[in-house]
């Protein structure tokens, strides 16, 4: 009867327990008095309709989305595209690839938002969608084939001295061993993911970047704290649940 294997990783610092504690709560801290500090200013007829429990909200609501549905697409695409280009036969595809998923992240973020827009001539969530997905792509990618390749040939050669079938070497000794490597990544795309969602007012996607551009446009600077100041939250926010799903989700040693 054969077992999966765990990686032997380092229990996690004192430090970085500290810091699941504590960023959340300063999160929340610092969203509830920026939120307590905009509805208690003396507003204007405009500004009480964009500084509004429900305009707020609904943007609010409408950024996690856009970001839950882009990690989605992420971890749907990335992680069985960077396992295929680590099979034998299918290696040749890593360059290219590799290479597709570089110009999705070095082409600027608005630029691939903007050029969706004009191909399709629509606009729209999933216009706003799947731009960001393309551009959080390669750090999920990247990471699966990492993880992947790091893992110790000899644990591959005992699977298939015990018998092990490659799909059972896949998904009990590989995949388990590249977990940790696999969740960085998906944290680092989670962060730019919330981050280039701002943009999505571009496309009429919503998103607190909605706040952002008409504090701008209007010169109301409470409109354009609050929605930037929220943006900086719900990033940390979603940089926290990666930092959680990293301690939870990875191998029992890492946990300490």
């Amino acid at each position: 009867m054969t077992t999966a294997v765990e990686a032997p990783t380092p229990s996690i610092s004192t430090a970085d327990k500290l810091r699941l504690i504590i960023q959340p709560i300063l999160v929340v801290i610092a969203a509830g008095a920026v939120i307590f500090w905009a509805f208690s200013q003396d507003l204007t007829a405009t500004q009480k309709i964009n500084v509004s429990v429900g305009n707020v909200s609904t943007l609010v609501w409408q950024h996690l989305l856009i970001t839950i549905t882009v990690t989605a697409i992420v971890v749907l695409v990335g992680v069985p595209a960077g396992i295929l280009v680590t099979r034998g036969r299918a290696r040749f595809l890593r360059p290219p690839f590799i290479g597709a998923a570089n110009i999705g992240q070095a082409a600027p973020a608005v630029g691939l938002l903007v050029l969706l827009f004009l191909w399709t001539g629509e606009t729209g969530f999933w216009i706003g969608v799947l731009p960001i997905a393309v551009y959080s792509l390669l750090p999920v990618f990247s990471s699966t084939i990492l993880g992947i390749d790091q893992v110790d040939k000899s644990l591959i050669d005992a699977g298939q001295g015990q018998g092990m079938s490659p799909s059972s070497i896949l998904f009990r000794v590989e995949l388990p061993l590249a977990v940790p490597y696999i969740l960085a990544g998906l944290r680092t795309s989670l962060v730019l993911a919330v981050g280039t969602a701002t943009l999505c007012f571009l496309v009429n996607a919503g998103g607190l970047g909605v706040l952002i551009d008409t504090g701008y446009k209007l010169r109301d600077n409470v409109t354009l704290i609050l929605g930037s100041v929220l943006a900086v939250c719900l990033a940390l926010l979603v940089d926290w649940v990666g930092a959680l799903a990293e301690y939870y989700l990875g191998p029992k040693g890492v946990r300490g």
